[in-house]
């Protein structure tokens, strides 16, 4: 990118960058929502990768780096968690509000904490994320969605936890090879190939509607290059355990999103569950970091999975 936007973006509060990722990124999942009826949920996901793959390949023109066979293939399975990850967060959105969705998948990187870390704060942060997400999940099974919905959504995004949490352990080793950025255009490419075989042939449909394709290529755009390339921004403002408390705020980025564009108003026992967790992830983010900084003798400067809680790419 050109340093012309960034001087742009210094008059900025960097919370206010934040923020503004973050209902960036969920308005794409809401505008992806829409789309599940002509295309699929999981069809969206996966053009919604190669939308990302083409852009951020073309911007960073990965063949000019240098990889090792090591580092390329770990980029590789760290882009097929990645995929994966995506592809059920949409199943998961297909079925259940998307603030509940968001909530409930930040249990991958919540846990992660929890098993990784020493202190009293991830322990306390996997118990306030596993009250919630009960929670959560309770209100689901027993709301006006059928018991379908309910278990299919749940089960979903249950396995994007799971495959975020992998993203992040995957994401230390890419992390080390340092290339930020570039790493991700690879990434993505090979999470797009590998789910070819099963999802290309039913999206194709979009290569006939103008209209459609148009809206895929917004998703792609909102959800994954936008948000990304602003918390880059705000990487550099503020430290990993500021970024960490920040990210707190995206289950409520996401329920705003959800009851202004998609009518997804929550009930008052929906809010309790996703306070509960926005709190785990503060905790969890916080006391990572600060572990970094005890180890170091200075807060984490890196950018990626290893220094702080990253942002959902969904």
């Amino acid at each position: 990118m050109s340093s012309r936007p960034g001087n742009v973006l210094d008059a900025v509060p960097a919370p206010a960058i934040f923020v503004a990722s973050g209902l960036t990124q969920y308005l794409g999942a809401a505008i992806a929502v829409g789309l599940f009826v002509a295309v699929g949920a999981p069809e969206v996901a996966w053009l919604r990768i190669v939308v990302a793959a083409v852009v951020l390949v073309l911007w960073r023109r990965p063949w000019r780096a240098r990889w090792t066979r090591r580092d390329l293939g770990w980029v590789c399975v760290f882009g097929v968690a990645l995929a994966a990850m995506n592809i059920a967060f949409y199943i998961g959105i297909q079925h259940l509000p998307l603030g509940t969705a968001v909530a409930i998948e930040f249990l991958g990187p919540v846990a992660v904490a929890a098993v990784t870390g020493r202190g009293w704060r991830e322990r306390v942060g996997i118990a306030l994320a596993a009250t919630g997400v009960v929670l959560l999940a309770g209100v689901t099974l027993e709301s006006g969605l059928s018991r379908s919905d309910a278990v299919i959504g749940l089960v979903a995004l249950l396995t994007a936890a799971a495959c975020w949490a992998g993203y992040i352990l995957l994401g230390r080793r890419v992390a080390v090879a340092g290339s930020g950025v570039t790493s991700l255009a690879v990434a993505m490419t090979a999470g797009a190939v590998v789910f070819a075989p099963f999802f290309a042939a039913s999206s194709a449909v979009v290569l006939s509607d103008v209209g459609l394709l148009a809206s895929i290529v917004g998703v792609g755009v909102l959800s994954s290059v936008v948000p990304y390339a602003l918390d880059q921004v705000v990487l550099k403002r503020v430290s990993t355990a500021t970024f960490s408390v920040l990210l707190a705020l995206l289950p409520a980025s996401a329920t705003l999103v959800g009851a202004v564009v998609l009518r997804q108003v929550p009930t008052f026992w929906e809010i309790v569950g996703l306070l509960l967790v926005s709190g785990a992830i503060a905790l969890a983010g916080r006391s990572r970091t600060e572990g970094d900084a005890d180890a170091s003798g200075e807060p984490p400067s890196d950018t990626g999975p290893a220094g702080t809680l990253p942002t959902p790419p969904a």
